[in-house]
């Protein structure tokens, strides 16, 4: 099965940051991959723009260095001839009139403003976007989370940005969205009669949301300290992905109608702030230990100073509706863990009697893997092959993307950024998501502010607090590790 391809129109990609780490590990080869797919105009152009002093000869160098590990089949140095870079800083005048006549050389594009820079930049440079009248009709920006770091803040980088481009021209993304097991959520649960019917408290007993990640902090150090993975992970990624599992079937797959019911899930969230905070979240932050690449660092180690902030969130969230009443969700998300993954799995209610002697049925699971091995299984109960009498096993049905469509998976930013040259909002974040994402959050981190208790601390390596365990075995339930 081959995937098919969709041209869009010419269109000039302008990416601010362009000389950072999101650029050259995401969004040239991105862009890259694109382009060999045949999906890019001819006429389509990659401006980088970055602090940084260098003609284009040198950051096409730095391009062609960032793209080297994707087998571009002889097209590489076509793709290298749509780049061009200026020097601009967003914080003064310098380089914009360099920027306004490059973009303006082709007044028919549709112009994207790609933001790939902290988020204190995205005012400014919104301002001065509008200050040299870029900020034309078929232009878009695209911002990169956190907008924001708490609900005050996103309201300030909303009302900054959005006095310079209608909320029709701004697209908050978020790389999880564009993922191909996501949208399969919206596949499966709406193009199938199997499963909607039974997407309720009635039959669902309980849904595991897991975002684990190997690494520790790395070089970003600096950002994480000031964010920790509530804001890093929860209020954006984790959120996202519950809303996709609980929201309502939607009108229509138009953006607005898809984020109406997105919107309509976090405002049910039932609040969590000092009141219940002990007893419905964890935060922990890893120590010295082990990983598949031999001994790592603890957190504070890394850091090089003190600190309170949590690598390491596990929260059971509930939601405020009839379709969901008494339905707990488990957010899990960390760093230092076991293994890298990230996973929804949804646990249906157990048989209400069984029938086999000496037998009881395990609850069948549904198990959405977002990464690696993208896939979907839903594990059922059947006989053991043989005689002897009626034996049981929980056995998958398996069905791997990889395996199914044998087909290179493409990189959420490729969906993306084109779904951006489309005017398609449907994958990204509307305004009123994210504050309402930071009205359910801001009083969690709060609570957590309040105490004198501190992260609790686990061995790199596992799965984090023991706490975290000790929050859903008090419910009867586990984590899901690996196989379910």
């Amino acid at each position: 099965m081959t995937s098919r391809v969709i041209p869009v129109d010419p269109f000039t990609l302008v990416v601010f940051g362009a000389t950072g780490d999101l650029a050259r590990r995401k969004l040239l080869p991105a862009m890259l991959h694109r382009d060999i797919a045949g999906q890019l105009p001819s006429l389509a152009r990659i401006i980088g723009v970055a602090r940084r002093e260098m003609d284009r000869g040198e950051y096409q160098a730095m391009a062609r260095e960032a793209v080297k590990g994707v087998d571009a089949d002889g097209a590489l140095d076509a793709f290298i001839e749509r780049i061009f870079y200026v020097a601009a800083d967003a914080e003064s005048d310098e380089g914009w009139d360099t920027l306004t006549a490059l973009v303006n050389e082709r007044e028919d594009d549709t112009v994207v403003y790609y933001l790939a820079t902290g988020p204190d930049l995205f005012v400014p440079i919104a301002e001065k976007i509008g200050t040299h009248g870029l900020n034309q009709p078929r232009t878009r920006i695209v911002l990169e989370k956190p907008i924001g770091k708490n609900a005050a803040s996103a309201l300030t980088v909303n009302e900054g940005i959005g006095a310079v481009f209608p909320e029709a021209s701004i697209y908050r993304i978020d790389h999880y969205l564009g993922k191909e097991t996501v949208q399969n959520l919206m596949a499966l649960r709406f193009a199938n009669a199997l499963f909607e019917p039974l997407w309720s408290a009635a039959h669902i007993d309980s849904v595991q949301i897991t975002v684990a990640e190997e690494l520790g902090v790395e070089g970003r150090a600096g950002y994480y300290d000031k964010a920790g993975a509530m804001r890093d992970m929860v209020q954006n990624h984790m959120l996202q992905l519950l809303c996709l599992v609980a929201m309502e079937p939607p009108s229509s797959m138009r953006a607005d109608a898809v984020r109406d019911e997105k919107l309509k899930v976090l405002k049910a969230l039932k609040r969590i702030d000092t009141s219940n905070a002990a007893s419905v979240t964890v935060r922990g932050q890893y120590k010295a230990g082990a990983s598949a690449g031999g001994a790592v660092a603890g957190y504070l180690d890394e850091l090089g100073e003190p600190s309170q902030t949590e690598t390491f969130v596990a929260i059971k969230a509930e939601i405020g509706n009839w379709r969901w009443a008494g339905v707990p969700f488990y957010l899990r998300t960390g760093k230092r863990l076991p293994s890298r993954v990230s996973e929804i799995v949804v646990s249906f209610r157990q048989v209400p009697h069984s029938v086999f002697d000496g037998e009881t049925p395990r609850p069948n699971r549904l198990l959405i893997r977002l990464q690696p091995d993208e896939g979907i299984k839903l594990f059922l109960m059947i006989k053991d092959p043989g005689p002897g009498g009626m034996r049981l096993q929980h056995v998958s049905l398996d069905m791997s993307f990889a395996a199914a469509f044998q087909v290179r998976n493409p990189d959420a930013y490729e969906r993306l950024i084109l779904d951006t040259v489309r005017g398609n909002q449907t994958l990204f974040m509307r305004r009123d998501e994210v504050e309402a994402a930071w009205a359910w959050v801001d009083p969690i981190i709060e609570a957590w502010q309040a105490s004198s208790e501190p992260p609790r601390s686990y061995t790199a390596g596992t799965w984090g607090p023991s706490a975290a365990i000790a929050l859903i075995e008090r419910d009867g339930r586990s984590w899901s590790e690996g196989d379910v």
